[in-house]
Protein backbone atom coordinates (compact mmCIF):
# COMPACT_ATOMS: atom_id res chain seq x y z
CA UNK A 1 0.00 0.00 0.00
CA UNK A 2 1.53 3.63 -1.03
CA UNK A 3 1.84 5.58 2.01
CA UNK A 4 -0.33 8.74 1.91
CA UNK A 5 2.01 12.28 0.71
CA UNK A 6 0.69 15.50 0.62
CA UNK A 7 1.06 16.06 -2.55
CA UNK A 8 2.01 12.67 -5.29
CA UNK A 9 5.87 12.87 -6.76
CA UNK A 10 5.45 14.73 -10.21
CA UNK A 11 5.95 12.33 -12.89
CA UNK A 12 7.33 12.40 -16.83
CA UNK A 13 9.75 12.18 -19.43
CA UNK A 14 9.82 15.71 -20.86
CA UNK A 15 10.93 17.85 -18.28
CA UNK A 16 10.59 18.50 -14.36
CA UNK A 17 10.29 21.90 -12.23
CA UNK A 18 10.50 22.34 -8.43
CA UNK A 19 10.94 25.86 -6.58
CA UNK A 20 9.44 27.58 -3.21
CA UNK A 21 6.73 29.47 -5.27
CA UNK A 22 4.51 28.31 -7.70
CA UNK A 23 4.56 31.79 -10.10
CA UNK A 24 8.14 30.53 -10.54
CA UNK A 25 7.96 27.23 -11.17
CA UNK A 26 5.19 27.33 -13.61
CA UNK A 27 7.40 29.91 -15.56
CA UNK A 28 9.99 27.60 -15.47
CA UNK A 29 7.83 24.81 -16.90
CA UNK A 30 7.01 27.54 -19.84
CA UNK A 31 10.31 27.99 -20.32
CA UNK A 32 10.82 24.46 -21.18
CA UNK A 33 7.40 24.36 -23.01
CA UNK A 34 9.12 26.90 -25.67
CA UNK A 35 12.34 24.59 -26.19
CA UNK A 36 14.34 25.92 -23.94
CA UNK A 37 16.47 23.63 -21.85
CA UNK A 38 17.00 23.22 -18.23
CA UNK A 39 19.48 26.25 -18.08
CA UNK A 40 16.96 28.80 -19.91
CA UNK A 41 14.23 27.68 -17.46
CA UNK A 42 16.43 28.18 -14.28
CA UNK A 43 17.14 32.16 -15.21
CA UNK A 44 13.66 32.73 -15.95
CA UNK A 45 12.41 31.25 -12.66
CA UNK A 46 15.05 33.12 -11.02
CA UNK A 47 13.93 36.39 -11.73
CA UNK A 48 10.51 35.81 -11.52
CA UNK A 49 11.23 34.83 -7.63
CA UNK A 50 12.86 38.29 -6.84
CA UNK A 51 9.41 39.65 -7.81
CA UNK A 52 6.97 36.78 -5.94
CA UNK A 53 9.16 36.56 -2.81
CA UNK A 54 11.30 39.88 -1.90
CA UNK A 55 11.49 38.87 1.42
CA UNK A 56 13.71 35.67 0.23
CA UNK A 57 16.02 37.12 -2.19
CA UNK A 58 16.25 39.82 -4.53
CA UNK A 59 18.10 41.51 -7.98
CA UNK A 60 20.95 42.79 -5.80
CA UNK A 61 21.50 39.09 -3.99
CA UNK A 62 23.45 36.23 -4.02
CA UNK A 63 23.64 32.94 -6.49
CA UNK A 64 25.42 29.76 -5.43
CA UNK A 65 24.59 26.93 -8.19
CA UNK A 66 25.64 23.42 -9.21
CA UNK A 67 24.92 22.10 -12.59
CA UNK A 68 25.63 18.86 -14.68
CA UNK A 69 25.82 20.07 -18.68
CA UNK A 70 24.73 17.05 -20.69
CA UNK A 71 25.88 18.05 -23.88
CA UNK A 72 29.54 18.42 -22.32
CA UNK A 73 29.08 15.67 -19.73
CA UNK A 74 30.47 18.22 -17.05
CA UNK A 75 29.90 19.07 -13.51
CA UNK A 76 29.95 22.61 -12.49
CA UNK A 77 29.34 24.89 -9.67
CA UNK A 78 28.40 28.75 -10.70
CA UNK A 79 29.92 30.79 -7.98
CA UNK A 80 27.84 33.77 -8.02
CA UNK A 81 29.17 34.57 -4.35
CA UNK A 82 30.34 38.64 -4.41
CA UNK A 83 33.08 39.28 -2.74
CA UNK A 84 33.89 41.60 0.13
CA UNK A 85 34.56 45.59 -1.74
CA UNK A 86 37.95 46.90 -1.22
CA UNK A 87 37.11 48.89 1.78
CA UNK A 88 35.85 46.50 3.97
CA UNK A 89 38.67 45.93 5.94
CA UNK A 90 38.56 44.92 9.57
CA UNK A 91 40.31 47.91 11.29
CA UNK A 92 38.00 49.96 8.88
CA UNK A 93 35.13 48.21 10.32
CA UNK A 94 35.84 48.35 14.08
CA UNK A 95 36.21 52.40 13.36
CA UNK A 96 32.87 52.42 13.10
CA UNK A 97 32.07 51.17 16.56
CA UNK A 98 31.26 47.53 15.33
CA UNK A 99 32.41 44.24 17.25
CA UNK A 100 29.83 41.99 14.85
CA UNK A 101 29.22 43.30 11.50
CA UNK A 102 25.00 43.62 11.86
CA UNK A 103 22.25 41.82 9.68
CA UNK A 104 21.57 44.25 7.63
CA UNK A 105 22.29 48.09 6.22
CA UNK A 106 24.92 49.03 4.45
CA UNK A 107 28.44 47.82 6.54
CA UNK A 108 26.54 44.22 5.26
CA UNK A 109 26.92 44.62 1.73
CA UNK A 110 29.26 42.83 -0.36
CA UNK A 111 28.99 42.81 -4.47
CA UNK A 112 25.99 41.75 -5.45
CA UNK A 113 26.88 38.68 -7.37
CA UNK A 114 23.38 36.83 -8.91
CA UNK A 115 23.03 39.33 -11.58
CA UNK A 116 26.52 38.30 -13.03
CA UNK A 117 26.16 34.36 -12.73
CA UNK A 118 22.74 34.25 -14.13
CA UNK A 119 23.59 35.57 -17.26
CA UNK A 120 26.75 33.93 -17.59
CA UNK A 121 24.60 30.43 -17.14
CA UNK A 122 22.45 31.79 -20.18
CA UNK A 123 25.03 32.85 -21.88
CA UNK A 124 27.35 29.71 -21.42
CA UNK A 125 24.99 27.11 -20.77
CA UNK A 126 21.32 28.34 -22.48
CA UNK A 127 19.78 28.76 -25.47
CA UNK A 128 17.27 31.52 -25.31
CA UNK A 129 17.65 35.41 -25.73
CA UNK A 130 17.65 37.93 -22.64
CA UNK A 131 14.44 38.69 -23.83
CA UNK A 132 12.61 35.50 -23.08
CA UNK A 133 13.52 34.52 -20.18
CA UNK A 134 13.35 38.14 -18.60
CA UNK A 135 9.69 39.18 -19.80
CA UNK A 136 7.99 37.13 -17.10
CA UNK A 137 9.66 38.42 -14.29
CA UNK A 138 9.10 42.24 -15.39
CA UNK A 139 5.35 41.17 -16.44
CA UNK A 140 4.79 40.59 -12.75
CA UNK A 141 6.67 43.41 -11.39
CA UNK A 142 5.07 46.01 -13.89
CA UNK A 143 1.63 44.50 -13.97
CA UNK A 144 1.30 42.88 -10.34
CA UNK A 145 1.33 39.39 -8.63
CA UNK A 146 -0.54 38.32 -5.82
CA UNK A 147 1.78 39.02 -2.79
CA UNK A 148 1.80 36.39 -0.25
CA UNK A 149 0.54 37.09 3.26
CA UNK A 150 3.87 36.35 4.90
CA UNK A 151 5.33 39.34 2.56
CA UNK A 152 3.09 41.51 3.89
CA UNK A 153 3.26 39.94 7.51
CA UNK A 154 7.12 41.62 7.19
CA UNK A 155 6.74 44.53 5.62
CA UNK A 156 3.87 45.12 8.44
CA UNK A 157 6.54 44.47 10.76
CA UNK A 158 9.05 47.32 9.37
CA UNK A 159 6.61 49.53 8.31
CA UNK A 160 7.70 52.21 11.19
CA UNK A 161 11.15 50.99 11.06
CA UNK A 162 10.95 51.86 7.01
CA UNK A 163 9.33 55.29 7.57
CA UNK A 164 11.69 56.48 10.42
CA UNK A 165 15.08 55.10 8.82
CA UNK A 166 14.36 54.15 5.40
CA UNK A 167 12.11 56.14 3.36
CA UNK A 168 12.81 54.49 -0.13
CA UNK A 169 11.61 51.42 1.11
CA UNK A 170 8.79 52.58 2.90
CA UNK A 171 8.11 53.81 -0.25
CA UNK A 172 8.66 50.87 -2.64
CA UNK A 173 6.58 47.94 0.06
CA UNK A 174 3.90 50.23 1.38
CA UNK A 175 2.36 52.38 -1.55
CA UNK A 176 0.41 55.15 0.06
CA UNK A 177 1.55 54.63 3.38
CA UNK A 178 -0.55 51.17 3.44
CA UNK A 179 1.02 47.43 4.30
CA UNK A 180 -0.33 45.84 1.32
CA UNK A 181 -3.44 43.74 1.23
CA UNK A 182 -2.74 39.53 1.44
CA UNK A 183 -3.34 38.28 -2.02
CA UNK A 184 -3.38 41.87 -3.51
CA UNK A 185 -1.96 42.66 -6.58
CA UNK A 186 1.70 44.05 -5.76
CA UNK A 187 3.69 45.94 -8.43
CA UNK A 188 6.96 46.98 -8.35
CA UNK A 189 6.90 49.73 -11.08
CA UNK A 190 10.65 50.80 -10.50
CA UNK A 191 12.01 47.52 -10.76
CA UNK A 192 10.01 46.89 -13.68
CA UNK A 193 11.37 49.94 -15.43
CA UNK A 194 14.87 49.16 -14.66
CA UNK A 195 15.04 45.68 -16.09
CA UNK A 196 12.99 47.02 -19.35
CA UNK A 197 16.05 49.52 -19.87
CA UNK A 198 18.75 46.95 -18.91
CA UNK A 199 16.42 44.95 -22.03
CA UNK A 200 16.53 48.34 -24.20
CA UNK A 201 20.26 48.88 -23.95
CA UNK A 202 21.85 44.97 -24.16
CA UNK A 203 18.92 44.87 -27.68
CA UNK A 204 20.77 48.22 -29.60
CA UNK A 205 23.55 45.27 -29.67
CA UNK A 206 23.42 42.69 -32.49
CA UNK A 207 23.29 38.74 -31.71
CA UNK A 208 22.27 36.51 -28.34
CA UNK A 209 25.95 36.48 -26.36
CA UNK A 210 26.54 40.21 -27.47
CA UNK A 211 23.20 41.18 -25.55
CA UNK A 212 24.27 38.92 -22.67
CA UNK A 213 27.11 40.99 -22.65
CA UNK A 214 25.83 44.18 -22.94
CA UNK A 215 23.60 43.40 -19.94
CA UNK A 216 26.14 42.60 -17.77
CA UNK A 217 28.17 45.40 -18.42
CA UNK A 218 24.51 47.58 -17.79
CA UNK A 219 24.52 45.92 -14.25
CA UNK A 220 28.25 46.22 -13.40
CA UNK A 221 29.87 48.97 -15.52
CA UNK A 222 26.66 51.13 -16.84
CA UNK A 223 23.89 52.98 -15.28
CA UNK A 224 22.65 50.36 -12.34
CA UNK A 225 26.68 50.44 -10.90
CA UNK A 226 26.37 54.21 -11.30
CA UNK A 227 23.07 54.54 -9.66
CA UNK A 228 24.28 52.43 -6.78
CA UNK A 229 27.30 54.28 -6.46
CA UNK A 230 25.70 57.88 -6.43
CA UNK A 231 23.24 56.43 -3.79
CA UNK A 232 26.17 54.98 -1.43
CA UNK A 233 28.14 58.16 -1.74
CA UNK A 234 25.79 60.24 1.03
CA UNK A 235 23.45 57.52 2.26
CA UNK A 236 24.10 57.04 6.14
CA UNK A 237 21.25 54.15 7.42
CA UNK A 238 20.19 52.79 10.62
CA UNK A 239 20.90 49.32 10.52
CA UNK A 240 21.26 46.47 13.28
CA UNK A 241 24.02 47.65 15.10
CA UNK A 242 21.79 50.66 16.26
CA UNK A 243 23.63 52.94 14.70
CA UNK A 244 23.70 54.87 11.30
CA UNK A 245 26.30 53.49 8.89
CA UNK A 246 27.59 54.41 5.56
CA UNK A 247 28.68 51.65 3.03
CA UNK A 248 32.23 50.61 1.56
CA UNK A 249 30.89 49.42 -1.72
CA UNK A 250 32.23 51.35 -4.97
CA UNK A 251 31.58 51.30 -8.48
CA UNK A 252 35.00 49.80 -8.89
CA UNK A 253 34.23 46.80 -6.92
CA UNK A 254 31.39 46.05 -9.19
CA UNK A 255 33.63 46.90 -12.25
CA UNK A 256 36.60 44.27 -11.38
CA UNK A 257 33.91 41.72 -10.48
CA UNK A 258 32.58 38.52 -12.42
CA UNK A 259 30.98 35.32 -11.55
CA UNK A 260 33.04 31.96 -12.23
CA UNK A 261 32.61 28.53 -12.63
CA UNK A 262 33.98 25.98 -10.42
CA UNK A 263 34.54 21.67 -9.77
CA UNK A 264 32.71 20.73 -7.19
CA UNK A 265 33.75 19.46 -4.02
CA UNK A 266 32.28 15.15 -4.21
CA UNK A 267 32.82 12.41 -1.29
CA UNK A 268 31.26 9.23 -1.93
CA UNK A 269 28.46 7.36 0.12
CA UNK A 270 27.24 3.91 -0.77
CA UNK A 271 26.93 3.74 -4.16
CA UNK A 272 26.35 7.48 -4.62
CA UNK A 273 28.40 10.49 -5.09
CA UNK A 274 27.34 14.08 -3.48
CA UNK A 275 28.54 17.14 -5.28
CA UNK A 276 28.95 20.33 -3.52
CA UNK A 277 30.20 23.59 -3.69
CA UNK A 278 33.56 24.05 -1.93
CA UNK A 279 34.23 25.47 1.59
CA UNK A 280 33.49 29.07 1.00
CA UNK A 281 30.32 28.10 1.40
CA UNK A 282 28.88 25.45 4.17
CA UNK A 283 27.85 22.92 1.90
CA UNK A 284 30.87 20.74 3.05
CA UNK A 285 28.97 20.08 6.25
CA UNK A 286 26.76 17.66 4.14
CA UNK A 287 30.07 15.44 2.75
CA UNK A 288 31.69 15.39 6.43
CA UNK A 289 28.16 14.00 8.18
CA UNK A 290 27.88 11.79 5.72
CA UNK A 291 31.44 10.34 6.01
CA UNK A 292 30.56 10.19 9.59
CA UNK A 293 27.49 8.52 9.28
CA UNK A 294 28.70 6.21 6.67
CA UNK A 295 30.15 4.02 10.07
CA UNK A 296 26.72 3.34 11.02
CA UNK A 297 23.54 1.12 9.74
CA UNK A 298 20.90 4.01 8.53
CA UNK A 299 18.76 2.00 6.80
CA UNK A 300 18.33 -0.37 10.01
CA UNK A 301 16.37 2.71 11.43
CA UNK A 302 13.28 4.03 11.50
CA UNK A 303 13.35 7.45 9.55
CA UNK A 304 11.42 9.45 12.01
CA UNK A 305 12.32 7.61 14.84
CA UNK A 306 14.16 8.58 18.11
CA UNK A 307 17.48 6.70 17.06
CA UNK A 308 17.73 8.19 13.71
CA UNK A 309 17.23 11.79 15.38
CA UNK A 310 19.80 11.67 18.08
CA UNK A 311 22.33 10.12 15.36
CA UNK A 312 21.81 12.48 12.57
CA UNK A 313 21.96 15.27 15.00
CA UNK A 314 25.02 14.23 16.68
CA UNK A 315 26.61 14.27 13.30
CA UNK A 316 25.81 17.43 12.24
CA UNK A 317 26.72 18.89 15.23
CA UNK A 318 30.61 17.90 14.38
CA UNK A 319 30.10 18.37 11.21
CA UNK A 320 29.18 22.06 11.87
CA UNK A 321 31.89 22.72 14.46
CA UNK A 322 34.37 21.88 11.68
CA UNK A 323 32.81 24.48 9.42
CA UNK A 324 33.50 26.87 12.34
CA UNK A 325 36.74 26.17 12.60
CA UNK A 326 38.27 25.46 9.01
CA UNK A 327 35.73 27.06 6.03
CA UNK A 328 36.29 30.15 4.29
CA UNK A 329 37.46 31.17 0.98
CA UNK A 330 40.04 28.88 -0.01
CA UNK A 331 41.84 31.73 -1.93
CA UNK A 332 42.62 33.49 1.48
CA UNK A 333 43.29 30.62 3.62
CA UNK A 334 44.69 26.83 3.51
CA UNK A 335 41.15 25.02 3.83
CA UNK A 336 42.28 20.98 4.48
CA UNK A 337 38.82 19.33 3.05
CA UNK A 338 40.81 16.36 2.05
CA UNK A 339 41.98 15.80 5.62
CA UNK A 340 38.54 16.74 6.72
CA UNK A 341 36.74 14.52 4.49
CA UNK A 342 39.25 11.21 4.65
CA UNK A 343 38.22 7.97 6.45
CA UNK A 344 41.21 7.90 9.19
CA UNK A 345 39.54 11.55 10.66
CA UNK A 346 36.15 10.77 10.31
CA UNK A 347 36.27 7.27 12.36
CA UNK A 348 37.49 9.01 15.49
CA UNK A 349 35.08 12.26 14.69
CA UNK A 350 32.66 9.01 14.48
CA UNK A 351 33.66 7.92 17.88
CA UNK A 352 32.73 10.78 19.55
CA UNK A 353 29.04 9.65 19.08
CA UNK A 354 27.69 8.26 22.25
CA UNK A 355 23.59 7.30 23.34
CA UNK A 356 23.73 11.15 25.04
CA UNK A 357 23.22 14.52 23.68
CA UNK A 358 26.61 16.61 23.18
CA UNK A 359 26.32 19.94 24.60
CA UNK A 360 30.21 20.51 24.09
CA UNK A 361 31.19 22.63 20.20
CA UNK A 362 33.99 20.02 19.30
CA UNK A 363 35.97 20.97 15.83
CA UNK A 364 38.67 18.37 15.33
CA UNK A 365 41.92 19.70 15.80
CA UNK A 366 44.07 18.78 12.46
CA UNK A 367 48.04 19.01 12.74
CA UNK A 368 49.24 22.55 11.91
CA UNK A 369 45.87 24.20 12.48
CA UNK A 370 45.72 24.00 16.54
CA UNK A 371 45.77 28.11 17.06
CA UNK A 372 43.29 28.54 14.53
CA UNK A 373 40.65 25.84 16.20
CA UNK A 374 41.75 27.78 19.24
CA UNK A 375 41.26 31.36 18.48
CA UNK A 376 37.96 30.40 16.39
CA UNK A 377 36.33 28.68 20.05
CA UNK A 378 37.49 32.17 21.43
CA UNK A 379 36.11 34.59 18.92
CA UNK A 380 32.57 31.75 19.08
CA UNK A 381 32.56 32.28 23.58
CA UNK A 382 32.61 36.29 23.03
CA UNK A 383 29.29 36.15 21.05
CA UNK A 384 27.26 33.93 23.67
CA UNK A 385 24.76 31.90 23.89
CA UNK A 386 21.20 32.55 22.75
CA UNK A 387 17.70 31.00 23.87
CA UNK A 388 15.64 31.71 21.06
CA UNK A 389 16.20 28.58 19.13
CA UNK A 390 16.17 30.59 15.98
CA UNK A 391 18.92 30.62 13.20
CA UNK A 392 17.53 33.54 10.32
CA UNK A 393 19.37 35.96 8.85
CA UNK A 394 16.14 38.75 8.20
CA UNK A 395 15.29 41.03 10.90
CA UNK A 396 13.73 38.69 13.43
CA UNK A 397 14.30 41.94 16.33
CA UNK A 398 11.56 44.00 14.15
CA UNK A 399 9.49 41.52 12.18
CA UNK A 400 8.07 38.07 11.24
CA UNK A 401 10.26 35.72 9.53
CA UNK A 402 10.29 32.55 8.38
CA UNK A 403 12.96 30.81 5.77
CA UNK A 404 15.43 33.09 4.25
CA UNK A 405 16.24 32.26 0.53
CA UNK A 406 14.68 30.33 -2.35
CA UNK A 407 15.60 27.15 -3.93
CA UNK A 408 15.47 25.97 -7.75
CA UNK A 409 15.70 22.37 -8.95
CA UNK A 410 15.15 21.60 -12.86
CA UNK A 411 15.88 18.54 -15.05
CA UNK A 412 15.24 18.60 -18.99
CA UNK A 413 14.73 15.78 -21.49
CA UNK A 414 18.27 15.92 -22.71
CA UNK A 415 19.20 15.23 -18.93
CA UNK A 416 20.63 18.87 -18.09
CA UNK A 417 20.38 19.13 -14.29
CA UNK A 418 20.68 22.19 -12.18
CA UNK A 419 20.24 22.91 -8.37
CA UNK A 420 20.21 26.71 -7.37
CA UNK A 421 19.77 28.20 -4.04
CA UNK A 422 19.68 32.54 -4.46
CA UNK A 423 19.45 34.43 -2.11
CA UNK A 424 20.18 37.79 0.06
CA UNK A 425 18.26 41.54 -1.32
CA UNK A 426 15.65 40.89 0.53
CA UNK A 427 13.62 43.51 1.34
CA UNK A 428 14.82 43.54 4.80
CA UNK A 429 18.20 43.77 3.84
CA UNK A 430 18.94 47.83 3.27
CA UNK A 431 17.25 51.37 1.79
CA UNK A 432 16.01 50.44 -1.91
CA UNK A 433 17.88 52.59 -3.95
CA UNK A 434 16.55 55.11 -5.54
CA UNK A 435 15.48 54.68 -9.66
CA UNK A 436 16.44 51.27 -9.33
CA UNK A 437 13.82 49.81 -7.07
CA UNK A 438 15.94 46.99 -5.84
CA UNK A 439 18.38 46.87 -2.80
CA UNK A 440 21.70 45.35 -2.00
CA UNK A 441 22.61 41.97 0.05
CA UNK A 442 23.40 41.76 3.41
CA UNK A 443 25.74 38.70 3.06
CA UNK A 444 28.90 40.44 5.21
CA UNK A 445 27.40 39.60 7.65
CA UNK A 446 29.23 36.26 7.62
CA UNK A 447 32.46 37.78 8.63
CA UNK A 448 34.17 37.90 11.38
CA UNK A 449 35.83 40.73 12.74
CA UNK A 450 39.10 39.11 13.64
CA UNK A 451 42.14 37.97 12.18
CA UNK A 452 43.62 34.78 11.55
CA UNK A 453 40.22 33.19 10.76
CA UNK A 454 39.28 31.11 7.88
CA UNK A 455 35.98 33.78 7.71
CA UNK A 456 38.10 36.56 8.93
CA UNK A 457 36.46 39.84 6.88
CA UNK A 458 39.12 41.01 4.45
CA UNK A 459 38.41 43.11 0.59
CA UNK A 460 37.50 40.66 -2.31
CA UNK A 461 36.92 37.68 -0.12
CA UNK A 462 34.25 35.59 -0.23
CA UNK A 463 31.55 35.48 2.58
CA UNK A 464 31.06 31.91 3.79
CA UNK A 465 27.80 31.59 2.90
CA UNK A 466 25.04 29.26 4.38
CA UNK A 467 23.75 28.82 0.54
CA UNK A 468 24.37 25.20 -0.42
CA UNK A 469 22.18 23.66 -3.44
CA UNK A 470 23.23 20.14 -4.20
CA UNK A 471 23.66 17.65 -7.05
CA UNK A 472 23.87 13.55 -6.84
CA UNK A 473 25.22 10.92 -8.75
CA UNK A 474 24.01 7.21 -8.49
CA UNK A 475 26.75 5.03 -9.56
CA UNK A 476 28.30 7.58 -11.56
CA UNK A 477 25.12 8.74 -13.79
CA UNK A 478 24.15 12.11 -12.79
CA UNK A 479 20.52 11.63 -11.20
CA UNK A 480 19.39 13.87 -8.53
CA UNK A 481 18.95 17.55 -7.92
CA UNK A 482 17.28 19.14 -4.38
CA UNK A 483 18.30 21.67 -1.77
CA UNK A 484 16.16 24.02 0.51
CA UNK A 485 15.95 27.65 2.02
CA UNK A 486 16.67 27.77 5.59
CA UNK A 487 20.18 29.41 6.43
CA UNK A 488 22.17 26.88 8.75
CA UNK A 489 19.76 24.30 8.55
CA UNK A 490 20.03 24.18 4.77
CA UNK A 491 22.20 21.31 4.95
CA UNK A 492 20.60 19.43 7.84
CA UNK A 493 17.43 19.59 6.29
CA UNK A 494 19.08 17.79 2.77
CA UNK A 495 20.95 15.48 4.95
CA UNK A 496 17.63 14.34 5.80
CA UNK A 497 15.80 14.27 2.87
CA UNK A 498 19.07 12.35 0.92
CA UNK A 499 19.32 10.08 3.79
CA UNK A 500 16.06 8.69 4.09
CA UNK A 501 16.09 8.65 -0.25
CA UNK A 502 18.73 6.06 -0.18
CA UNK A 503 18.21 3.74 2.85
CA UNK A 504 14.59 3.72 2.89
CA UNK A 505 12.51 3.32 0.07
CA UNK A 506 10.64 6.37 -0.16
CA UNK A 507 9.50 8.79 -3.10
CA UNK A 508 10.97 12.21 -2.75
CA UNK A 509 7.51 13.65 -2.02
CA UNK A 510 7.45 11.04 1.21
CA UNK A 511 10.77 11.75 2.27
CA UNK A 512 10.31 15.53 2.17
CA UNK A 513 6.59 15.12 4.41
CA UNK A 514 8.31 13.43 6.79
CA UNK A 515 8.92 15.36 10.29
CA UNK A 516 12.12 17.34 10.01
CA UNK A 517 14.42 18.83 12.54
CA UNK A 518 17.26 20.88 13.31
CA UNK A 519 19.87 21.77 16.05
CA UNK A 520 21.05 25.36 17.02
CA UNK A 521 23.88 23.78 18.79
CA UNK A 522 27.03 25.35 16.90
CA UNK A 523 26.89 29.81 16.06
CA UNK A 524 24.55 31.01 13.66
CA UNK A 525 26.22 31.90 10.42
CA UNK A 526 24.26 35.75 10.83
CA UNK A 527 24.10 38.50 13.32
CA UNK A 528 24.57 37.89 16.36
CA UNK A 529 26.30 34.48 15.50
CA UNK A 530 25.14 32.99 18.78
CA UNK A 531 24.72 28.96 19.56
CA UNK A 532 22.18 26.93 21.44
CA UNK A 533 24.10 24.31 22.82
CA UNK A 534 22.42 20.50 23.41
CA UNK A 535 18.91 21.99 20.91
CA UNK A 536 17.18 20.26 18.29
CA UNK A 537 13.75 22.01 17.19
CA UNK A 538 11.59 18.97 16.00
CA UNK A 539 8.44 18.64 14.33
CA UNK A 540 5.62 18.00 16.68
CA UNK A 541 4.22 15.58 14.29
CA UNK A 542 6.90 13.28 14.84
CA UNK A 543 5.32 12.15 17.72
CA UNK A 544 4.87 12.20 21.42
CA UNK A 545 7.53 9.07 22.58
CA UNK A 546 9.94 10.09 19.92
CA UNK A 547 9.81 13.82 21.73
CA UNK A 548 10.28 11.74 25.13
CA UNK A 549 13.03 9.72 23.84
CA UNK A 550 15.46 12.20 22.79
CA UNK A 551 15.10 14.31 25.78
CA UNK A 552 15.53 11.04 27.69
CA UNK A 553 19.17 11.23 26.21
CA UNK A 554 19.42 15.07 27.24
CA UNK A 555 18.73 16.70 24.26
CA UNK A 556 17.50 20.32 24.53
CA UNK A 557 14.34 20.08 22.60
CA UNK A 558 12.10 22.64 21.02
CA UNK A 559 8.74 21.54 19.44
CA UNK A 560 7.97 23.29 16.23
CA UNK A 561 4.28 22.92 14.76
CA UNK A 562 3.64 20.53 12.49
CA UNK A 563 4.65 21.73 8.84
CA UNK A 564 7.02 24.58 9.79
CA UNK A 565 10.42 23.60 9.48
CA UNK A 566 12.53 23.13 5.73
CA UNK A 567 11.08 24.50 3.02
CA UNK A 568 12.65 21.09 0.72
CA UNK A 569 12.76 20.22 -3.28
CA UNK A 570 14.24 17.65 -5.43
CA UNK A 571 14.06 16.44 -8.44
CA UNK A 572 15.56 13.13 -9.93
CA UNK A 573 16.20 11.30 -13.31
CA UNK A 574 16.18 8.02 -13.64
CA UNK A 575 18.33 6.07 -15.91
CA UNK A 576 15.13 5.51 -18.28
CA UNK A 577 14.82 8.69 -18.52
CA UNK A 578 11.94 9.06 -16.00
CA UNK A 579 11.83 12.33 -14.38
CA UNK A 580 10.74 12.96 -10.82
CA UNK A 581 9.86 15.97 -8.81
CA UNK A 582 8.40 17.11 -5.35
CA UNK A 583 8.25 20.28 -3.31
CA UNK A 584 7.35 20.66 0.51
CA UNK A 585 3.73 21.77 1.50
CA UNK A 586 4.76 23.86 4.27
CA UNK A 587 4.22 27.20 4.15
CA UNK A 588 1.81 26.20 0.94
CA UNK A 589 4.03 27.91 -1.84
CA UNK A 590 6.39 25.71 -3.37
CA UNK A 591 5.20 24.20 -6.04
CA UNK A 592 6.78 21.10 -8.65
CA UNK A 593 5.29 20.54 -12.33
CA UNK A 594 6.63 18.56 -14.95
CA UNK A 595 5.06 16.16 -17.61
Amino acid sequence: MTAFTTRPEIKGTFGVVTSTHWIATAVGMSILEKGGNAFDAAVATGFVLQVVEPQLNGFGGDLPAIFHDARTSETKVLCAQGTAPAGATIDHYKSEGIDFIPGNGLLATVIPGAFDGWMQLLRDHGTMALRDVLEPAIYYAEHGQPILPITCKAIDGLKEFFETEWPTSHQTWLPGGQVPEANSLFQQPVLAATWKRLLSEAESKTGREAQIEAARDCFYRGFIAEEIEAYLKTAEVMDGSGSAHKGVLTADDLAGWSASYEDPLTDDYHDWTVAKTGPWGQGPVLLQALAILRGFDIASLDPAGADFVHLVAEAMKLAYADREAYYGDPDFMDIPMAALLSEDYNAQRRALISDRASFDLRPGVLPGFEAQVEKTLAVIDSAGITKTGVYEPTMGHLSERRGDTVHIDIIDRWGNLFSATPSGGWLQSSPVIPNLGFCLNSRAQMFWLEDGLPSSLAPGKRPRTTLTPSLAFHNGRPTLAFGTPGGDQQDQWQLQLFLRYVHHGLDLQHCIDLPLFHTTHFPASFHPRQRQPGHIMVEESIGADVLASLRARGHAITEAPAWSVGRLTAAKREENGLLRAAATPRLMQAYAVGR
